[in-house]
């Protein structure tokens, strides 16, 4: 992480950097490109509910006043009915262990929308850094997020493991269709200072 830096920008500083943070995005990910104008309405969209804090990673070096070119990005906001994350994953959790089951997670969950670093930047503490600054100092009892199923032993599901986060649904597929998903959930505060596994 030593050719980067971490920075918390606010909802407009988000909004007038969603090139940069699409592309970041679309070198993580790897969307066909006829998503990426859909991701872009929901970044516009998450940047407006509550709660919203976000950050980026950006290569150090440049001009002291223009921003770096970008490796990474993570934001999340405060969860809530009405949010379609929220009410799909609260549906399949009470179906999977209860309403209590299901409001024990999301009653007052931190919900990580996006965390991506570049695969040219990946392996060198820049996710956990990012999730670490990120869920800093949150008022919310428990963090929320889904990750890529993939396999279930992906550097990402790794990350998340190590700082208490537990799988809540496995082999998940959001409505829609699509890739299959993890919904994994920690408290607060996460063990952000433990060793990668």
């Amino acid at each position: 992480m030593r050719d980067a830096k971490l920075r918390e920008i606010d909802e407009r500083a988000f909004l007038r950097r969603l090139d940069p943070l699409l592309d970041v995005y679309a070198a993580a990910m790897d969307p066909p490109r006829e998503q990426l104008p859909g991701r872009r309405t929901i970044l516009e969209r998450h940047a407006r509910y509550p709660g919203f804090r976000a950050f980026v990673a950006e290569r150090r070096g440049g001009p002291v006043r223009l921003p770096g070119p970008l490796h990474g990005l993570a934001y999340g906001f405060h969860g809530e009915r009405g949010q379609w994350w929220h009410d799909v994953v609260l549906e399949a959790l009470t179906a999977r262990g209860g309403p209590e089951h299901a409001a024990a997670w999301l009653a007052d969950a931190f919900e990580v929308a996006e965390l991506h670093v570049r695969p040219d930047a990946q392996g060198r503490g820049l996710g956990r850094a990012l999730l670490a600054a990120l869920c800093e100092g949150r008022p919310e009892r428990t963090v929320v997020l889904s990750t890529l199923e993939r396999r279930p032993d992906t550097p990402a599901r790794r990350l998340y493991r190590s700082v208490g986060m537990v799988d809540l649904l496995t082999d998940f597929e959001f409505p829609g269709g699509g890739p299959r998903y993890a919904v994994m959930g920690g408290t607060l505060p996460l063990a952000t200072g433990a060793a990668p596994q």
